[in-house]
């Protein structure tokens, strides 16, 4: 922000004001987002947003697996001789 908007601040924010007056209806409302904290407002206009599409639930049903067919005579590497990343979730 320069410093010119910030000396303008209440008469931008009289606008906005001005603005939302005349243009939010139920038809077409406007929605605000808190921005202070950049990180939230995100999350929750990406939350908003996913709120106003229909959804159902197409999660298909797992398949049914057979066994696991016998190693016979492979064996695995030992875990300690491979390099894993680390888990974080």
């Amino acid at each position: 922000m320069d410093i010119e908007s910030r000396a303008r601040w209440v008469e931008y924010s009289m606008a906005k004001d001005t603005m939302f007056m005349h243009t939010d209806i139920a038809e077409a409302p406007w929605y605000v987002v808190n921005g202070d904290n950049k990180k939230r407002a995100r999350l929750n206009v990406i939350t908003h947003l996913l709120s106003m599409i229909p959804y159902q639930d197409l999660t298909p049903k797992p398949p049914e697996l057979k066994p696991r067919p016998e190693p016979g005579n492979y064996l695995r590497t030992p875990i300690d001789q491979q390099t894993f990343i680390k888990e974080v979730w």
